[in-house]
């Protein structure tokens, strides 16, 4: 029981490190994120030690196991982003792609702009072999979900938007699908104008809320 408990413990402070890493772009330090995951798993693990110890040296007993553990199930999930981050950002073509590293999954923002016309969710073949890379990158990192999620401005009715934002979403899942990318693996939403990341009083505010981003999220 003691042996369950304190791999429980490690389990979730590599889950709770997510929480407690800032979202930030994609560092030129390949070890970034295998540094932050080890150092707040080994503490949030040393934490549920104690708290799961009944006294003295057990609790101590218990902290040294749950930071080891911690340590060492944050930092494989730190180091295979810090790789994986690293693999498709060097893979890429388009350099108006973003790959943003927050800790607990990848983000890929992709500006409207480069996958689809105005008012459609055709995506463009300009496009289409960067997203054969991303498909490309996901096969090699099996252990992960991919959620599309699709992002308008607010220029139109909020109906029309969320409905566009789903359509784009849906058409590039259907790529990475199509690219050998399980469809069990692969959610796809929108959001519409629900999400801006920037202000839709400026033209360029307006082009950032355009996006589609596929969110890579680490499931072991």
């Amino acid at each position: 029981m003691r042996i369950k408990a304190l791999l429980i413990a490690g389990s979730v402070s590599a889950i709770a490190l997510t929480a407690c890493t800032p979202v930030d772009q994609y560092s030129a330090n390949p070890n970034q994120r295998t540094k932050e995951g080890a150092l707040t798993g080994a503490a949030i693990g040393a934490g549920l030690g104690i708290l799961t110890g009944k006294g003295g040296k057990d609790k101590l007993d218990r902290a040294v196991v749950g930071g080891a553990i911690g340590a060492a199930a944050g930092g494989l999930i730190g180091h295979n982003l810090d790789r994986q981050a690293a693999e498709l950002q060097a893979q890429l073509n388009d350099s108006r792609i973003r790959v943003v590293n927050e800790g607990n999954q990848l983000r890929v923002v992709m500006p409207n702009g480069i996958l689809f016309a105005t008012d459609s969710a055709a995506v463009q073949g300009s496009i289409q072999n960067d997203l054969y890379t991303v498909a490309d990158n996901l096969n090699r990192y099996p252990n992960t979900r991919v959620e599309v999620v699709g992002h308008t401005d607010n220029t139109g009715s909020a109906t029309y938007n969320q409905d566009l934002s789903e359509r784009r979403a849906a058409a590039v899942a259907s790529i990475l699908r199509s690219a050998g990318v399980s469809g069990g693996r692969i959610a796809s939403y929108g959001r519409g104008e629900s999400a801006p990341v920037a202000s839709n009083l400026t033209a360029d505010g307006q082009a950032q809320n355009r996006r589609v981003e596929i969110l890579i999220i680490p499931t072991g």
